[in-house]
């Protein structure tokens, strides 16, 4: 698995990759061989040869001239997630490769979750000696406020589950900042809010000189959205909101040469929103 890596004036930011796979329809219904071969400009980035949606699972590591920035922490190992068994107890070697990638764990200032779901916050914590541990532990967790409230009243088993392994722990270490959803992480960085697939759910403006980027967070979990905004995921919780998002976003950025980042995007995993006709395609080129 290839790191890929993009400078943005005075910071840069790395793509260190935990899961590959292919085929989307248990995310997003529609997205289907069938209707992603009217998307011909999917190939051969996103799809594969049978015309699969390709998904990766990475975290993004942003460097500014003053913080090591990771945002978003994947599914982690040990974890147990029963309801996807290829992700069920993971020992996966992501964060060897993260530190062979030159990122210590103490050298991380900040973690930025997008929101709380299982594929985002995974190695927030290791398993060490039967305890769950920050992975982090020189870092601030950085958690939207509203975010947080969502998910510390949900009684069910697969989200209590995902909190006490992967959320509790750091907060019982008192490593974590609830904050607005926009709040300025530094001069360069900053929450910026993008409801519907969670209520509190955040993504990443990144400006730097005269260059912008954006981290989607699950936002758009595939290219494949902006040909199609309103296909919504499962998991949305309010999927007319996360529709809206997805295509005022796409309307306020078509054109401006903004580099946006996507969170579960294959590689090449970056471009920028370009009109395609009535609607909207990646540009990669």
């Amino acid at each position: 698995m290839e790191n890929l890596s993009w400078q943005i004036g005075d910071v840069r930011v790395t793509r260190i990759q935990e899961i590959e796979d292919a085929g989307l329809e248990w995310v997003i219904a529609k997205a289907g061989p069938e209707n992603l071969r009217k998307i011909p400009w999917l190939a051969p980035h996103f799809v594969n040869e049978q015309w699969e949606a390709l998904l990766s699972v990475h975290a993004l590591v942003v460097e500014t001239p003053e913080l090591r920035i990771v945002v978003d922490t994947c599914v982690g190992n040990d974890k147990n997630i029963s309801v996807i068994k290829e992700w069920h107890m993971r020992t996966g070697p992501f964060l060897e490769r993260f530190e062979a990638s030159g990122f210590a764990r103490e050298s991380i200032d900040r973690v930025l979750c997008t929101h709380l779901h299982v594929d985002h916050v995974g190695w927030n914590t290791i398993l060490v000696d039967g305890t769950w541990q920050p992975t982090f532990p020189n870092a601030r967790y950085l958690i939207a406020q509203n975010e947080w409230d969502h998910w510390d009243g949900q009684e069910d088993e697969f989200s209590t589950t995902v909190l006490s392994e992967s959320v509790r722990p750091i907060w019982e270490a008192g490593q974590v900042d609830l904050v607005e959803p926009t709040h300025p992480v530094c001069r360069e960085v900053w929450l910026e809010p993008s409801p519907g697939h969670t209520p509190g759910h955040v993504s990443i403006r990144i400006e730097s000189g005269d260059q912008q980027a954006f981290i989607t967070g699950d936002m758009i979990h595939h290219p494949c959205q902006f040909a199609e905004p309103s296909w919504g995921s499962h998991a949305d919780t309010d999927w007319d909101q996360g529709v809206a998002t997805r295509e005022s976003f796409f309307e306020s950025h078509a054109g401006t040469g903004m580099l946006v980042i996507g969170t579960h995007f294959a590689g090449p995993t970056a471009g920028r929103v370009v009109r395609d006709g009535d609607t909207f395609r990646l540009d990669v080129d």
